[in-house]
């Protein structure tokens, strides 16, 4: 029998959670238009939407938000946050931002011309829209693996090094601006890279003068990934290799809502000079202050502390193993779920889940609609809405993946919440042929997976 850590942490305040009816969960979800983004809070029982924002904060972040110091240049909790990001990353310059997508802007229109391309390990939203947004066409240079989630690779988030050097020979270095390198992979379901991959990236990527820029909101999880899985570094602790990591990117954006352990916040960062000098000017239009840039002191100073905490075995073994326990319980169950299990959830193959709906009929939005109207529990489309539109031919992307994502927030909830997820998914996979499809009614230009609405086939 597999083990599994206990809670390394104990619990002193609680939080009471809502418990509906399944009639209720019926008008909930038409009033949102069978968007779970579009529920409430209070609408929702076990809440793994997103990881982004729904960290429990410790005892030792809450008492460093009472010593916010909320001068409105130069405050000690800046000061803080820069050493501490210095000393765990490795970067000299640090810019705050209101969370990880005021970070995104700010590079985007730093780095990008109308033109230019963009390689990553594969899109994320938020991002991906920002490059576009500025001129940029994104370049897919993922293993070809990460797009089969039935494949079991350690480092299935790898940079394809020959796609990177296709890219090059056919646009030129000078028409890259940066290669994006998301730390873990989150639409390839938590995906890790390897540090040997990395090293990779980065040599190639100097030998052409081409800057290499970390997405690295789950740097962390990452990190557990190269200890466990690259035998050179069983025997290192996180923040060593955290350290080495980050010494293979010339910068990095961080939503600090995931790995950084807080409810708000983020930061660009560089080892560039100029770039930074650029950077400290723009953030001034669209966030604030070099120095605190859309956050109040009490937030940097909660950010710095959790980094801190974030580097702790025990906080990340347990993290990992919440997420395997889930799977293990799904896979047990003979449910489809992207393989092997990632850092921050538990990917549902809904192409496989709901094998009878072409993806046109939106299966993974289906299935999140559903578990919600089984369960109450509430999770995330990642597949054909998430991907959006071709700017160009105006018809849908169509992934490969079409998951839905069962996100688990830090310090939250119990092994015994997660019984209960898996339990409803296994109820909802016995009807699986009974459920119809779904159609938009509604679909914004952008982002549309956060604000569409839909209605039953049925």
């Amino acid at each position: 029998m597999h083990h599994y850590p206990a809670e390394p942490y104990k619990i002193k305040v609680v939080e009471p959670i809502a418990v509906t009816t399944r009639e209720q969960r019926v008008q909930y979800l038409a009033e949102a238009g069978n968007n779970t983004f579009l529920l409430r809070s209070d609408q929702c029982y076990i809440d793994l939407l997103t990881d982004s924002g729904t960290t429990a904060m410790s005892d030792y972040q809450w008492a460093g938000m009472m010593m916010g110091d909320e001068a409105y240049a130069g405050s000690r909790n800046f000061i803080h946050l820069q050493e501490t990001v210095r000393k765990y990353y490795g970067f000299r310059h640090i810019i705050p931002t209101h969370q990880g997508r005021g970070a995104e802007n700010l590079l985007s229109r730093i780095c990008i011309k109308p033109g230019d391309y963009v390689p990553g390990n594969m899109y994320f939203t938020t991002t991906r829209a920002h490059q576009e947004l500025n001129g940029a066409t994104f370049v897919d240079i993922i293993i070809d693996e990460a797009h089969d989630s039935q494949i079991d690779l350690p480092f299935k988030g790898n940079v394809d090094i020959q796609k990177l050097q296709r890219l090059i020979d056919e646009v030129g270095a000078e028409r890259i601006p940066y290669v994006c390198v998301a730390v873990t992979v989150n639409l390839a379901g938590g995906q890790p890279v390897s540090m040997e991959n990395l090293r990779e990236v980065k040599k190639l990527c100097s030998a052409h003068g081409i800057k290499v820029m970390f997405d690295a909101t789950r740097c962390v999880e990452n990190t557990y990934f190269i200890k466990e899985r690259e035998a050179a570094y069983h025997d290192r602790s996180i923040a060593d290799i955290l350290l080495e990591m980050m010494g293979y990117a010339d910068g990095c954006t961080m939503s600090g809502k995931k790995d950084c352990l807080v409810n708000i916040g983020g930061f660009l960062c560089m080892n560039d000079d100029d770039l930074y000098q650029r950077a400290a000017e723009l953030v001034v239009l669209f966030e604030g202050m070099p120095s605190y840039g859309g956050l109040a002191g009490r937030d940097m100073e909660a950010m710095a502390r959790g980094i801190e905490e974030s580097v702790d075995y025990h906080y990340i073994h347990h993290r990992i193993s919440q997420c395997r326990y889930l799977a293990d319980a799904l896979a047990a169950a003979g449910i489809p779920i992207v393989r092997p299990v990632g850092g921050h959830a538990v990917f549902l193959d809904a192409r496989a889940f709901l094998d009878h709906l072409p993806q046109d009929e939106f299966p993974a939005q289906t299935l999140a609609a559903q578990l919600y109207l089984e369960s109450g529990v509430r999770s995330m489309e990642r597949g054909i809405v998430s991907a959006g539109r071709d700017a160009r031919t105006g018809d849908h992307h169509r992934p490969k993946l079409e998951l839905v994502r069962l996100t688990i927030p830090r310090r939250v909830y119990t092994y015994a919440h997660l019984d209960v997820v898996a339990q409803a998914c296994i109820d909802l996979y016995q009807r699986r042929h009974e459920i119809k499809g779904m159609k938009m009614v509604y679909e914004p230009k952008l982002l549309r997976f956060f604000t569409s609405r839909f209605e039953s086939l049925d």
